[in-house]
């Protein structure tokens, strides 16, 4: 249901020369020059072409240098291109590139902008240093990340619509330069992960219901060369896979949790087995405990969490690190109906707790118990789960800035991790007095706070949560409710619908493994 990605390639030419549709070049605000602009490295026989006045005509046409500001002049044979568009990069860093994300949203936007064009040149400034790699590869994501669109559902052509741009070149000092190769490869498979994250997310829910979506899953994961299992509906219940099963039990269309295995040809020495697990509610109603209808059609995007996951083993698939990881994607539709689970509930998971339900809304702590004690009990060392879990998360951190919790040296990682592929992640306690509080008089623990109180909500999905991981495993909650999904209109790199978030992440962690252990 989307368009391709945008063809990536490096190329070492000169930029003015390029036989593209338009050249994209950086520009910084800068109040010591003439115009209020300076021309960002990797333009300069663009600027010279100009000889000397782009930035003053960049001016008078009301460019400032602000971040994710494009503006767009015609060449009339200045250069080869017929368009040089120029993307705001903010004020000139002391001495330095630009930052990897500063690049990554730049990319986006100016790709975006140019929908309509053929091909399209990035002469963005670029380190030539150590640094480059991970700022080519920045580039090149925000250029792929930037030019998504879902196609949707229209039967009609949309006037004025234009298509997505189909090629991309980056502009770099040497094309052949193994590490430029290697991090555009690298990049390509990220964005395209990042990409099918979006597709799922986007997708409509009547299309998507747990059975087809475990089946696009499974069908991905075996092309992509993972071992995949599939449990349906009775082999949840002969496995006792208590949560997944109450919550799924309300709909027509049976919960699924599937298993994706990649196991590396040649394992580093003494490596890390990592485990990440997905909620892939494909869509909430809040079950019995029935949400407002305001909004209701965004919950298409509460699977975003195993869409994520399965988009990542994607891309390990495709990366081949060297540490075994392991997916698994929790997947039902929480609906009310004469067979759906009911507040008052006692619901025996897969690890044996019994956990007393109080609102059939608080639904994916129920699948994820579930699929986190599998993952435990399969053995690893290291545990990663996401899911748009709690309101509480955007109370809390807003819609860009996704909640951390768990073992505190693992959710450090996952800070570093998030902040360095500009997918922000910030820790969280879990308080004492907020697991007090779910203390059930019937049960081993209650689903909620007990007396309903939604102080401290996304503490209290972290602290359900933890209870389903072995003490021997580290582990990370990153609740992803508000970042998962963008309402607004397109900026930087993300479009609006699914972002993606946390694949980029989750990538980097499995780097971080192979790299540290």
């Amino acid at each position: 249901m989307t368009q391709p990605n945008p063809s990536l390639h490096l190329v070492d030419s000169d930029p003015a020369e390029l036989a593209v549709d338009a050249v994209v070049i950086g520009v910084h605000s800068r109040d010591d020059e003439p115009s209020g602009l300076l021309i960002a490295s990797g333009a300069e026989s663009v600027t010279a072409a100009f000889d000397g006045r782009l930035a003053e005509t960049l001016r008078l046409l009301g460019a400032s240098g602000a971040a994710g500001e494009v503006t767009k002049i015609a060449t009339l044979g200045t250069v080869t291109a017929p368009i040089v568009a120029a993307v705001g990069l903010g004020p000139e860093p002391a001495g330095a590139a630009p930052e990897p994300e500063v690049l990554r949203r730049a990319a986006g936007t100016a790709v975006r902008a140019l929908a309509g064009a053929g091909t399209v040149a990035l002469a963005l400034p670029l380190p030539d240093d150590a640094d480059g790699p991970a700022a080519l590869g920045a580039v090149a994501e925000g250029a792929v990340l930037g030019s998504y669109r879902f196609a949707g559902y229209k039967t009609k052509p949309q006037p004025g619509r234009r298509e997505p741009v189909a090629t991309v070149q980056v502009v770099v000092a040497d094309a052949a330069e193994s590490g430029l190769v290697a991090a555009l490869a690298r990049a390509s498979a990220v964005a395209s992960a990042v990409v099918r994250t979006r597709d799922w997310v986007n997708t409509a829910p009547n299309e998507l219901r747990p059975p087809e979506f475990a089946e696009q899953v499974a069908a991905a994961g075996r092309e992509a060369g993972l071992d995949v299992e599939v449990l349906d509906e009775r082999a949840l219940a002969e496995g006792g896979y208590g949560g997944i099963i109450a919550v799924g039990q309300g709909s027509e269309a049976p919960p699924r949790l599937v298993k994706l295995t990649y196991t590396p040809a040649s394992p580093a020495e003494g490596a890390k087995r990592v485990a990440l697990v997905g909620k892939g509610i494909t869509f909430d109603t809040g079950g019995v405990s029935i949400k407002p209808a305001a909004g209701m059609w965004e919950m298409k995007s509460d699977m975003a969490g195993a869409a994520a996951v399965a988009a990542t083993l994607l891309a390990v698939a495709e990366l081949k690190p060297g540490v075994p990881v392991t997916g698994y994607l929790a997947i039902a539709e929480n609906m009310p109906s004469g067979s759906a689970y009911r507040p008052g509930d006692v619901i025996t998971m897969f690890n044996g707790k019994r956990v007393e339900v109080l609102n059939t809304d608080a639904e994916g702590r129920m699948v994820l118990g579930d699929a986190m004690a599998r993952a435990c009990a399969d053995g690893t060392d290291y545990l990663f789960e996401t899911s748009t879990l709690t309101g509480g998360q955007v109370i809390s951190l807003g819609k860009r800035i996704s909640g951390v919790m768990g073992t505190p040296e693992l959710i450090e990682r996952v800070k570093v991790a998030g902040e360095s592929v500009g997918e922000p992640a910030w820790p969280m306690p879990l308080p004492d007095d907020v697991r007090k509080g779910m203390d059930s008089d019937v049960a081993d623990i209650s689903q909620v706070n007990a007396g309903m109180d939604r102080a401290g909500h996304m503490l209290q999905g972290g602290v359900f949560l933890r209870e389903f991981v072995t003490e021997d495993v580290a582990w990370a909650h990153i609740d992803i409710a508000g970042p998962s999904y963008h309402t607004g209109e397109p900026t930087g790199y993300w479009t609006k619908g699914g972002t993606g978030v946390p694949v980029r992440t989750l990538v980097a962690l499995i780097d971080d493994v192979v790299a540290n252990g």
